[in-house]
């Protein structure tokens, strides 16, 4: 965490970030924008009086117009180096020391979420333990194990995040360079394939909901089915929803908050939005609502109560699974499908594309459709409107 020195405005500021001393340049001379210059000495009494003398340096130059905006003139030289580095034990000696040490920033100053720590970060520091070299100097070899090990675009985010870390080293004195700048943009993207969108159709829709009610082990689950039918909602923000985001009455829904793998954030937009309940949602919404209903429980828990588990649901409940056995346990859906009832596989997201494609049907504008489930008519167009919506020429 950054200990700041306060200063008065105009002056350079004295910060320890991670235990390394920076220093916090006035605004003033970078046309407000926020620069710091990074010295590359531990917090200790002795460095802190040697950042004190930088800081007089520049606020001298800066009084007599004579500030270098480069930088050049007030960066670290080898005097300045009062610790021997080969005893400078915090300073990181191997790749995986230094993004563990990125991560341990990210967690207790950032608070990055906890489904980047468990999806992202777990990931990439599980592949740098299982690179041929751990030296920040072999940077050619450590991107040809990723390149070589995992698909593109998977590759590309992993360098990125491992760059962003030794861009976080450099800002700290950990490095003296990121050797990883650049080296995630020169991999090219898997092309994204267009897929058609195919909504359910309304026999679709009512026969799923149907089987899910009928269920042997998933009728738990046919409320929260209907929900995203009924309402086109993201899968995280249905999941999310607490009696608060529903009005007394029944007759519109709040969507601020959504669950994603252990964290509770807002929407996908960042923006809220309200969704006016017509007859049949608002009188689902009440026969499911408990009569002592406390305002922070869930809509729509799972079995033991808590949030649903999005992927448990459409790999389980949804799809189907293959049990120890190795044999093939169909879900609703793939018993339906299988039946002849449903025209072919659709994953749990299609109930979205489903809502807004009979939205755009029965007329209701690209405009107002895209209000209500929180996104942009072009996008709506794009991306959501299914193959059965038929735009005709009006008659004039």
């Amino acid at each position: 965490m950054a200990l700041q020195q306060k200063v008065s405005k105009g002056s350079v500021g004295i910060e320890s970030l991670q235990g390394r001393l920076r220093l916090r340049l006035p605004r003033q001379v970078y046309a407000g924008k926020q620069k710091y210059l990074t010295l590359g000495l531990a917090d200790t009494p002795e460095n802190r009086e040697i950042a004190s003398a930088k800081a007089q340096q520049i606020e001298s130059d800066i009084a007599f117009e004579q500030f270098d905006p480069t930088l050049a003139k007030y960066r670290p030289q080898s005097y300045l180096q009062l610790l021997d580095p080969a005893q400078d034990t915090s300073k990181p000696k191997t790749l995986i020391e230094l993004w563990e040490m990125y991560v341990e920033y990210k967690t207790t100053v950032q608070k990055v979420a906890v489904s980047t720590l468990k999806n992202t970060y777990k990931a990439v520091a599980s592949h740098i333990q299982k690179l041929p070299t751990q030296s920040l100097e072999d940077t050619p070899a450590i991107g040809d194990y990723f390149v070589s090990n995992l698909k593109p675009d998977t590759a590309k985010k992993y360098l990125a995040n491992i760059s962003a870390c030794c861009d976080w080293a450099v800002e700290c004195g950990h490095i003296s360079s990121n050797p990883f700048l650049g080296i995630a943009n020169q991999i090219k993207s898997t092309p994204k394939q267009v897929e058609d969108i195919k909504p359910f159709t309304k026999e679709e829709k009512e026969a799923i909901i149907a089987a899910f009610e009928k269920a042997p082990y998933y009728s738990h689950y046919a409320p929260y089915v209907k929900f995203l039918f009924f309402t086109g909602c993201r899968t995280a923000e249905a999941i999310g929803l607490r009696w608060k985001h529903i009005s007394p009455d029944c007759k519109k829904i709040t969507f601020c908050e959504s669950y994603v793998r252990g964290t509770r954030k807002g929407t996908k937009t960042g923006k809220s939005r309200i969704l006016p309940c017509n007859n049949q949602l608002q009188e689902f919404l009440k026969s499911i609502k408990p009569k002592d209903c406390d305002p922070e429980a869930l809509v729509f828990p799972s079995p033991e109560g808590k949030e649903i588990d999005d992927h448990n649901f459409l790999c389980r409940a949804w799809k189907g699974y293959k049990n120890r056995h190795g044999h093939q346990i169909d879900g609703v859906v793939t018993q339906l499908v299988k039946q002849g009832i449903v025209s072919e596989y659709r994953s749990q997201y299609n109930t979205r594309h489903t809502f807004i494609t009979q939205c755009l049907e029965a007329g209701v504008t690209v405009a107002q459709v895209a209000k209500w489930v929180g996104n942009s008519p072009s996008v709506i167009m794009k991306h959501y409107a299914g193959t059965t919506l038929q735009i005709q020429v009006p008659e004039f």
